[in-house]
């Protein structure tokens, strides 16, 4: 099934859907923009955190230089943008590692692999030079409460979604996109993995808000972001760019003509010959558009999700929630909802920033093997010669 371009969005929501959200899906059908209002209060915030994040060792990748910043970037300045941090997975690819760092089999985004901090705190603290984290969610699943309240003891924590049970990533991203359009449904939501690491923090956070400001004049569009690949990857998504929709300081943001995910290995090489991007799973839209895509591709998952809106607030919300994934699909955001829905997509490639998933343990190795770090559980590093 192929998801096809909707004049008419609200008739994508149910009778008993918000009037609010409806209303906001009528406006993004016709591309009317709503108001704005201006935010700078974090700037503080995020210049303090570009300096933490700066002065600790990052991954050096051979293909990529550091593009520098002409000018500080402003965080965003919309009240409705939002950041969407998936933090519910398993990471078993990377269990034996995890085991051999920590004696457990924690996941991944919540172990200090590299330098001081988990994984999901490098992604929080990044995401926090552009976007405040009262407009943060963190989504996890209920078995994970144990490693969300050792990860936020003592400190201040963003709003966190917990999914009673895993769904699998549409759920993972269709809950929180469901929970802010019944609060926000003017939002922007910008969708970060927990498990990436990058060098360059304020480059890629410049780019996500000039994404997001792009978003806002064209909201019928998903927007991925992409990386320049380096080799024929069978574990990322890849991403075949098209025509040009537009021109970010960065380069131009391009329509999607088709997506893979996790290709076979002579697909790779073919995506990698023809100059496509890998997707790093970060995405940029409105809010509205992700519901769309939603009920388009996954419509029961949909459905299940809009039951609970009427109980918000309720005592009866837990179960809703409870009820609603226990009889929702199992489903994968990129196999189910991206490959699917090309036409509403669209890509930006990232700036010369260093980007990877550290999603095995060949890839966290090699990563301290270039860095020359020796953290006490990793194995002795060969001396270059």
């Amino acid at each position: 099934m192929r998801c096809q371009a909707s004049p008419e969005i609200a008739e994508l929501v149910r009778p008993e859907a918000s009037s609010r959200v409806a209303r906001h899906l009528n406006h993004a059908a016709a591309g009317d923009e709503p108001g704005r209002t201006e935010d700078g209060a974090t700037r503080d915030e995020a210049r303090k955190g570009r300096e933490e994040i700066m002065a600790e060792p990052a991954l050096l990748a051979d293909h990529s230089e550091i593009e520098p910043i002409g000018q500080p970037f402003h965080a965003v300045g919309s009240q409705s943008c939002w950041a969407v941090v998936l933090a519910g997975g398993e990471g078993m690819r990377l269990r034996p590692l995890v085991r051999q760092v920590l004696g457990d089999d924690r996941p991944k985004q919540y172990v200090r692999l590299l330098g001081s901090r988990t994984l999901l705190r490098q992604t929080l603290d990044r995401i926090a030079l552009a976007i405040p984290s009262t407009r943060t969610l963190v989504v996890t699943v209920r078995r994970h409460a144990g490693y969300i309240a050792e990860e936020f003891a003592g400190t201040a924590q963003p709003t966190v979604l917990t999914q009673p049970l895993d769904r699998g990533t549409a759920a993972g991203v269709l809950y929180p996109a469901h929970w802010i359009a019944w609060r926000n449904p003017e939002a922007t939501v910008a969708v970060f993995p927990s498990d990436h690491f990058l060098l360059g923090e304020a480059p890629f956070m410049a780019h996500v808000s000039e994404v997001a400001a792009w978003v806002d004049k064209h909201p019928e569009r998903l927007v991925l972001l992409g990386a320049q690949p380096t080799s024929p990857e069978v574990e990322y998504g890849w991403i075949e760019p098209d025509v040009s929709l537009g021109v970010l300081s960065t380069g131009a943001i391009r329509a999607v003509r088709q997506f893979w995910e996790k290709p076979s290995a002579a697909r790779a090489r073919a995506c990698l010959e023809a100059g496509h991007l890998w997707n790093t799973s970060v995405m940029v839209g409105k809010v509205v558009t992700l519901l769309q895509t939603g009920w388009q591709a996954l419509p029961e998952l949909s459905d299940r999700l809009t039951r609970i809106e009427p109980l918000i607030g309720t005592p009866e919300e837990a179960g809703a929630l409870r009820q609603a994934y226990e009889l929702m699909p199992k489903a994968n955001f990129s196999r189910s909802v991206l490959e699917a829905c090309p036409e509403l997509l669209a890509v930006s490639r990232l700036p010369r920033i260093v980007w990877s998933d550290l999603g095995s343990p060949h890839r966290v190795m090699e990563a301290l093997t270039r860095l020359r770090i020796r953290p006490e559980w990793a194995p002795p590093l060969a001396s270059s010669a």
